[in-house]
């Protein structure tokens, strides 16, 4: 994707609450209680696994039109990434509550670990008075290859002839994007701590002022 591609087009007011990248994080939200009822009450894996794998990649097309069309927006910044968390802990959850698991047990608390100790930090942070931290590159492509991972696995995991084609295809985008996600967990802890900083001296300056 070139520099120009990603540069919006208009400009947008991000106080905006009804944008498109909105409503297509709230319609991924929303489809999380189907996917478990597919998965745990029908017992369905591959179909499953499907609606897992476009959950995901949605995550990339809501961001895609929030840059290109001006349609970034606060509400936005703080959802999609809420969402994210969500796809994972519901979309891990599930695959635990099978039986066999849908994807490696130790797989999937090695991501929950690292999920549940980024998201204690944000709020932390974010209690204490810390500037507004971006996500990473590293963090982005580890997330993008986990969200296909599972999915992967899950396939892996059904009835379909193509099932091994599907686990191999899981630990090709599995392993990576897990020691993409914990390196980007590591350099979120200078980054976090300099955003302390600059938090409490922007309080700082504002009170003195």
């Amino acid at each position: 994707m070139t520099r120009a591609a990603e540069r919006p087009t208009t400009g947008g007011d991000e106080s905006r609450i009804l944008t498109v990248p909105n409503v297509i994080t709230f319609v991924r939200l929303a489809c999380l209680p189907l996917y478990l009822v597919i998965l745990l009450g029908h017992d369905q894996r591959f179909e499953a696994a499907l609606l897992l794998g476009a959950l995901g990649a949605t995550d990339w097309v809501d961001g895609y039109i929030a840059r290109r069309f001006g349609q970034v927006s606060t509400l936005g910044k703080v959802l999609d990434p809420v969402a994210d968390r969500l796809l994972f802990f519901v979309g891990i959850a599930g695959i635990l509550l099978i039986d066999p698991p849908g994807a490696p047990v130790w797989f999937c608390w090695m991501v929950i670990a690292r999920e549940v100790f980024v998201s204690a930090a944000t709020l932390g942070l974010a209690a204490m008075g810390a500037k507004r931290i971006d996500v990473t590159w590293f963090g982005k492509a580890g997330t993008f290859a986990l969200m296909f991972a599972f999915p992967l696995f899950l396939a892996g995991s059904s009835t379909k002839s193509s099932a091994p084609i599907f686990q191999a295809l899981g630990w090709m985008t599995g392993v990576p994007g897990l020691l993409l996600s914990y390196y980007a967990a590591v350099l979120y802890v200078p980054i976090g701590l300099r955003a302390l900083r600059e938090g409490r001296a922007a309080r700082s300056g504002s009170a003195a002022g």
